[in-house]
């Protein structure tokens, strides 16, 4: 083998489409453009989202709503968790470290105490925010709130 008999591979090269030669070439005339319209023109540039005129998906589908650029959303986690996880750790304070320990939220969420279910002991609970019923009812058993 020699480099004057190299060969690309069988089909892997093909010549390019030659158009507007002429009406013999059978690509002459509209040069495969088709007749007419935007596309047939030059200096065609396809716009993003443009459908032919037809309305555009972005403007026909409805919008809905108001979107708050400053709602603070928290992770909310019941004082009857706060109770459980307080037990089981058999710990009297319960901060953010221990629910990211626990699994109940990880370091980047805020997380709000809720007045769901029933404290038994003495807790001391550090967290973002509470809601006036679990506030109530820690304070109610001698332990206190921490708001970070």
């Amino acid at each position: 083998m020699e480099l004057y008999n190299l060969k690309p591979a069988e089909g892997s090269t093909h010549n390019s489409k030659r158009v507007g030669r002429g009406y013999g070439s059978g690509k002459g005339r509209t040069s495969t453009r088709g007749h007419k319209g935007a596309k047939a023109r030059s200096g065609y540039k396809n716009k993003i989202g443009f459908e032919g005129g037809q309305m555009p998906l972005q403007r026909r589908l409805p919008k809905f709503g108001f979107q708050n650029i400053n709602r603070v959303e928290y992770k909310a986690i019941n004082i009857g968790l706060i109770q459980a996880l307080a037990d089981k750790l058999g710990v009297s304070k319960i901060g953010i470290e221990e629910l990211i320990s626990a699994g109940f939220i990880n370091k980047k969420h805020l997380v709000k105490v809720l007045g769901n279910g029933e404290i038994t002991s003495k807790i001391d609970v550090v967290a973002h925010a509470f809601s006036a019923k679990a506030e109530a009812a820690i304070t109610e058993k001698g332990g206190t709130v921490t708001k970070l």
